[in-house]
């Protein structure tokens, strides 16, 4: 089920933070070419020589307000923390496998922070669990196996369906479970994985990942934006840089004009947008990644009324390049990303009623006419861009609760 909360959030935080930060991207002076929380899976490490990774967590930078208290500054509404990822160790003191957080020098439970600073902030708090793939697990999946030798009931019994109840009742309320690669889980596993969750905890979402078509909404691949939008809830998972966990090589970041963008064309297409941190090892994240996350909490400080809450839209029957809608009842935002002094839209049936800057409030006149072809026109002037602002947001009032476009005329 949907809840209307993560239908109107649009922006949260994923957290990727695991002992495969210690590697940060290398083993034995080879650079992994592929996301660093894959470096066991990819570089072939054995498990007992990766499990020596968990005597160099230190996690003495790790502030869970800290950054819980970042994800709200930044206009982010919920959030989502590895609870165990594909390496198999658990990210909290789990009693059902002694590979976690207790053997570190770190010793702490990170979850626990994290649900106490979100309860704090007000913030959804929501958790990752690998449900299949378990490279520490002898009888969990891997990818590139097709599990010859292994016997996955077992893990799932004796591990998974465990582990998530100790999630579930430990941390609870647990406001969304995100599952990942499926693998070669049977639609009957998936279907007793989800009755088990909802079981425990009857108002928990659960991810497009839990596999077997049996998620409350849709998980995009990662960093991919559909091009329209396809009639059902959809949320895309998206890194900060090239990497999920914490990559020391890695400092291709993604500029937050390029990240407003992606969060603006995903909103306007009804999705909702999960932006990742991997923090190092020592539990800091990167100042870049921080400073880029501040630029976008700026942008949200003054045009959130643009992004959260709103609905989706049918399609804009014309290709525009210098931006995007976004609609609430009554409400279409114009948000446009070049600096250019007017916008002109041709085929939007409601009628005007009042036009601002969404940021400043700074009001606009909206000039309507039928074009010699016969459709209906606007056409709107702006002020100077001299804040240099990557998106300028028009709020149009119209008349109507539901955004009408006209088709192109044959």
């Amino acid at each position: 089920m949907i809840q209307q909360w993560w239908k109107d959030a649009k922006f949260g935080m994923f957290i990727h933070w695991g002992i495969y930060s210690v590697p940060a991207g290398e083993y034995k002076g080879v650079k992994t070419d592929n996301i660093a929380e894959w470096i066991m899976h990819d570089l072939h490490i054995p498990v007992g020589e990766y499990e020596k990774f968990a005597a160099s967590f230190t996690g003495e930078h790790f502030d869970a307000d800290k950054i819980v208290r970042l994800a709200k500054e930044c206009g982010m509404k919920y959030l989502v923390f590895t609870a165990k990822h594909h390496d198999g160790f658990a990210m909290y003191h789990s009693k059902v496998d002694a590979y976690n957080t207790s053997i570190t020098p770190y010793k702490k439970d990170p979850i626990r922070e994290l649900k106490n600073a979100c309860d704090k902030y007000g913030i959804a708090f929501g958790l990752y669990y690998s449900q299949a793939q378990d490279w520490h697990d002898p009888d969990g999946c891997e990818d590139g196996e097709n599990g010859e030798g292994k016997d996955f009931e077992t893990y799932f019994r004796n591990k998974c369906l465990p582990q998530v109840k100790e999630l579930l009742t430990n941390y609870a309320p647990v406001k969304l479970l995100w599952f990942d690669t499926p693998m070669y889980m049977s639609a009957e596993q998936s279907k007793e994985l989800k009755d088990f969750v909802l079981n425990i905890q009857s108002d928990c979402m659960i991810s497009g990942r839990i596999g077997n078509g049996l998620g409350d909404y849709v998980t995009t691949g990662d960093n991919f934006i559909p091009l329209l939008p396809i009639g059902y809830s959809f949320e895309v998972p998206a890194t900060t840089n090239h990497s999920w966990g914490y990559n020391k090589f890695d400092t291709d970041w993604i500029c937050a004009k390029k990240i407003i963008r992606r969060l603006v064309k995903i909103v306007a297409r009804g999705g909702n947008y999960l932006l990742n941190v991997g923090p190092r090892s020592d539990g800091s994240i990167p100042a870049e990644c921080t400073e880029i996350l501040k630029e976008i909490g700026n942008f949200l400080k003054y045009n959130g009324d643009s992004i959260y809450a709103t609905v989706p839209i049918p399609p804009y029957p014309y290709d525009i390049d210098w931006g995007y809608f976004t609609y609430k009842s009554g409400k279409l935002f114009i948000h446009v990303f070049e600096d250019s002094d007017r916008v002109y839209l041709l085929n939007i049936h409601n009628k005007p009623l009042k036009a601002y800057l969404l940021k400043d409030k700074t009001p606009l006149a909206v000039k309507e006419r039928c074009t010699c072809e016969g459709d209906s026109s606007w056409l709107i002037k702006l002020p100077p861009n001299r804040d240099k602002d990557i998106d300028r947001v028009i709020c149009v009032e119209v008349e109507g609760e539901e955004l009408e476009f006209e088709p192109i005329k044959r």
